[in-house]
């Protein structure tokens, strides 16, 4: 006791010895009114609060007082939060021996996700309990809904440390969750090694679409896609191999990664693949593969392609129509550059400056000045395809053309 009481005096004269600052204290004054309601500040030196016996530091340690007796020195406790009490209607709610489906029932029911996760995480410490995949990927819904992100993140990195038993619908929400967000392009990746490695957890045709569309969406300059190829490459070959048996969404998300890059050899393999999976190419399919041929050089193939899809009833996007009008006009088809256009403006679709004046311009460079005039005059009396401003743009250039 000595010894300890020793040790206390010095912890006191080289920490708190500040006489000013002490006895100014409203915290040490509360302490010592608490522990000695006969205590008077006023009549108490600093040598008799730390040295004498009847001092409340050597009182305190020798006899400290009982949970009762602090609890009545403090009878008005801190009012709880509506949170707080939320918090504990639910947790009273779950009586023990609460499944899985009562978890589950008690997260959907909250409207605040900081809730939920308080929710999910008191039951996650209960004994004889563990959360499966289906809470797991509730709770991650919940926090991606609510834009809680960083916890989202931190749920995902438990799941794949093994919290819970993996399934390919958390898989691949996770997948989803990942590829959503730029920063975790490469994780969504890793998620779905980790997902080939889990025995009952295998990379469904979700999977391979998740990543193919996330890696498409990265197709935005050519030299950037060719990087990029290779992973879409192998993803459809594991994709084959795995037994997965592709749809057309899947099949024209690769069409579309070959004809970006100008591989379409590559693209046209594909295509012709898709009867053996019982694929019928659509109006998307079509647009890829022509506007890739164009671009490629492969002009009289691409038209082919133009003409067979407008057979089945297809019509080509905005950008395969702009795309297949310059190639023909830069290969002097007029005739045929021309009749793309009409058909383009039939189908509620309107071409940009570049594509109006590669044609107009091209038909001045060939001295047919005045079939691009009357072109230019027919489409500004038709309402909604060209601006005031684009039609003084085009008028001068044609102007200047007609001067040369």
């Amino acid at each position: 006791m000595i010894s300890s009481l020793s040790r206390l005096r010095s912890f006191y004269l080289l920490h708190c010895y500040k006489p000013a600052d002490l006895f100014l204290s409203s915290s040490f004054s509360s302490i010592y009114s608490l522990l000695n309601p006969n205590f008077n500040i006023r009549n108490l030196s600093f040598h008799h609060f730390v040295f004498s016996p009847s001092s409340p530091v050597c009182n305190y340690h020798r006899d400290p007082p009982s949970t009762s007796q602090f609890l009545s020195l403090n009878p008005s406790p801190r009012t709880k939060t509506p949170l707080e009490k939320q918090f504990e209607t639910w947790i009273d709610h779950l009586k023990p021996g609460f499944t899985t489906t009562d978890v589950e029932t008690a997260l959907r029911a909250q409207s605040d996700p900081d809730l939920a996760l308080d929710i999910f995480r008191w039951t996650a410490q209960q004994r004889n309990y563990r959360h499966e995949s289906t809470t797991y990927q509730i709770m991650i819904e919940i926090a991606a809904a609510n834009r809680r992100y960083g916890h989202a993140e931190t749920l995902i990195e438990e799941v794949v440390a093994g919290a819970c038993a993996g399934t390919p619908a958390l898989y691949n929400y996770m997948i989803k969750f990942c590829c959503s967000h730029r920063h975790l392009f490469s994780r969504a990746f890793d998620i779905f090694k980790k997902m080939q490695k889990l025995p009952n957890c295998k990379p469904s045709l979700e999977s391979y679409k998740l990543l193919l569309n996330c890696l498409l969406r990265r197709f935005n300059r050519l030299n950037v896609s060719y990087v990029y190829l290779h992973a879409v490459r192998s993803l459809n070959k594991q994709m084959k191999a795995s037994g997965v048996i592709p749809d057309t969404f899947t099949l024209n998300l690769v069409i579309k990664a070959y004809s970006k890059c100008l591989e379409m050899d590559e693209a046209l393999r594909i295509f012709r693949e898709m009867g053996l999976y019982a694929c019928e190419p659509n109006d998307y399919t079509y647009s890829c593969i022509t506007k890739g041929l164009c671009e490629k050089g492969r002009l009289e193939r691409g038209v082919q392609f133009y003409k067979e899809m407008r057979d089945k009833g297809f019509v080509p996007s905005s950008s395969t129509f702009m795309t297949l009008i310059c190639s023909l006009s830069m290969e002097n088809r007029f005739e045929e550059a021309i009749d793309v256009l009409y058909d383009m403006l039939e189908n509620s679709k309107v071409p940009d400056l570049l594509t109006y004046r590669t044609l107009l311009e091209g038909l001045c460079r060939e001295r047919r000045g005045k079939d691009a005039l009357k072109i230019l005059e027919e489409l500004r009396k038709k309402e909604g395809l060209m601006n005031g401003r684009t039609y003084s743009t085009l008028l001068d250039s044609l102007h200047f053309l007609g001067q040369e």
